[in-house]
């Protein structure tokens, strides 16, 4: 994907919201278009709630990708990729980042904001944003990965 005219969707819950903020700022300082699904405080929230908002602009192709955080990750991501066409990823430093976008793809990049420094931060946002797919045999490992029904 090419980011450099894309809008991110940004989302998370109340662990998530200060580092949401400094996101923005460096989406800002890089010249990347961004909407912010909420939440907008930091009152205990349902991370659920905004995983939709960002995940169903994507699928209404209002936006090709997103950013989402939570303590873990892992609530974010696992609630993003009950969408058909959504791969969310979780990345914990740089290196995972960047396979997270040359292996995966992932249209959603999912951050654990309980553990992440400050300084951590945009480095792994960077990583994401820069790293190219690779396709080839990782294109043929994303085509099974359709939903299938239980």
């Amino acid at each position: 994907m090419n980011f450099t005219n894309t809008t991110i969707g940004l989302a998370s819950d109340h662990a998530g919201i200060d580092y949401k903020e400094i996101i923005k700022s460096h989406l800002e300082k890089r010249g990347l278009p961004y909407i912010d699904f909420g939440p907008y405080t930091t009152v205990s929230c349902d991370y659920p709630d905004y995983a939709h908002k960002l995940c169903g602009a994507i699928t209404q192709n209002e936006i090709e990708m997103g950013i989402v955080l939570c303590g873990t990750g892992n609530g974010m991501a696992m609630t993003c990729n009950k969408y058909g066409t959504i791969r969310a990823g979780i990345a914990w430093n740089v290196e995972v980042a960047q396979l997270v976008s040359a292996h995966n793809n992932a249209n959603i990049l999912a951050l654990p904001a309980r553990f992440l420094s400050p300084e951590e931060l945009t480095p792994i946002i960077d990583a994401y944003l820069d790293t190219p797919f690779e396709a080839g045999r990782h294109l043929t490992r994303i085509n099974k990965m359709p939903l299938l029904k239980a």
